[in-house]
């Protein structure tokens, strides 16, 4: 089991492909992302 297997954690990174072995990590949103969202200058 190695870099050319598929199955396997180090064949996935070596493949730059994802699976149940090397599942994609999600972005969480960033605090200033959520911050700028509620702020709005309201017109005058």
């Amino acid at each position: 089991m190695g870099k050319g297997d598929k199955k396997t954690k180090r064949g996935k990174i070596n493949r730059g492909t994802f699976g149940v072995r090397r599942p994609r990590i999600k972005k969480k949103p960033s605090v200033e992302t959520k911050i700028s969202i509620g702020t709005k200058a309201k017109p005058k």
